[in-house]
């Protein structure tokens, strides 16, 4: 009976001590969240945004979109088991940065009428790299999975990003700049279906993982095809004037780091909740 006594005690002190560590998780989140939305004021001081203007109107509807979603995954980190913590905290950075450069690429637009080219790809070049890590987060999370994975991605995304950069600022003839971000392209997708990380991902085991990678990578795929055109038309074939390619971006920008977000999520939420 004493023995009984004294585990029954220690199973109520787990369990208060638990409990205790799942609240001061679930405040760290809201402090977080409740951090996020502080931002707003400090960054919402465009000029007047026109009734007609579609493009300016698109950059502020993003702007607000991402900060939403940093708030629903940073809240919703506490909710999933820990080996998939890291995978929503590189997502929440994701929409966090999204959002912060959103806001100074409406000022830019509203202000002036020009492409904010800088800053969106200064967005791009610290919001995709963490969206391939994820690739590897993801596969981390229930197998063991090589660390040349991570670089591969790395690698690809910087070439992808620098040809891109390179030519829609003038540095590189337009052309060459398409085929260099295009080849970064290439060999991610390479990674992500043939390569490495997608035979990893098939012996994987998890179905939930294999859920968020299939779906991220199709995210990669047709998503991502949605800048090149953009590019192609914009630069190459002359097709499309600032104020479309602007709206192309915005869009594809929502759809292709939002979407991908929720994939991982979901799969969190399944892989921590619903698991056989």
């Amino acid at each position: 009976m004493f023995n009984f006594d004294i585990k029954s005690c220690m199973e109520r002190g787990d369990s208060k001590q638990k409990k205790r560590g799942f609240f001061m998780k679930k405040l760290l989140s809201s402090i977080l969240a409740i951090s996020t939305v502080a931002l707003i004021p400090s960054l919402a001081f465009a000029g007047d945004l026109k009734a007609n203007d579609v493009v300016g109107i698109t950059f502020w509807l993003i702007s607000i979109s991402m900060v939403a979603a940093t708030v629903f995954f940073i809240v919703e980190r506490s909710r999933v088991s820990g080996k998939w913590q890291t995978s929503l905290s590189v997502i929440s950075l994701v929409t966090l940065i999204a959002a912060v450069h959103y806001f100074y690429m409406r000022e830019v637009w509203v202000s002036t009428g020009e492409s904010p080219t800088v800053f969106r790809y200064i967005d791009w070049l610290l919001t995709v790299p963490l969206q391939m890590i994820e690739f590897y987060l993801i596969l981390a999370a229930v197998t063991t999975v090589s660390v040349g994975v991570f670089w591969r991605l790395l690698i690809g995304t910087l070439v992808m990003l620098i040809g891109g950069f390179a030519g829609e600022a003038g540095m590189l003839p337009a052309l060459l700049g398409f085929i260099i971000g295009m080849a970064g392209w290439i060999y991610i997708l390479n990674e992500i279906f043939r390569g490495e990380a997608s035979q990893v991902n098939d012996a994987s085991g998890s179905a939930a993982a294999q859920m968020a990678f299939s779906a991220c990578r199709m995210v990669v795929l047709v998503g991502w095809a949605i800048y090149p055109l953009g590019y192609l038309f914009g630069y190459l074939m002359g097709g499309v004037d600032a104020s479309s390619l602007n709206l192309i971006y915005n869009l594809a920008d929502f759809v292709n780091k939002i979407a991908f977000g929720v994939f991982i999520w979901y799969a969190a939420v399944q892989d921590s909740w619903y698991k056989a």
